[in-house]
């Protein structure tokens, strides 16, 4: 693992799916909370694939990049 991915994210438990996430069945992102080095963000649909981690100072511009481009 480097400082900005986790190689299997299936190695963590405590998933939730983002509330930013569509209601589209199976295709959603899953966050981990109170992760010691960021905010890690996986792909629902392959559990065992990697997590990105976003340091908690690039959280939320992240967060509101995603919601300006899907207004």
């Amino acid at each position: 693992m480097n400082e900005h991915t986790i190689s299997d994210a299936s190695a963590l438990s405590g998933w939730r799916k983002s509330s930013y996430s569509g209601n589209e069945s199976g295709s959603c992102v899953e966050v981990l909370d109170g992760y010691w080095a960021g905010v890690p963000v996986r792909d629902s649909k392959i559990p065992r694939g990697q997590a990105l981690i976003f340091r908690d100072s690039s959280w939320t511009p992240f967060i509101t990049s995603i919601k300006n481009a899907s207004a």
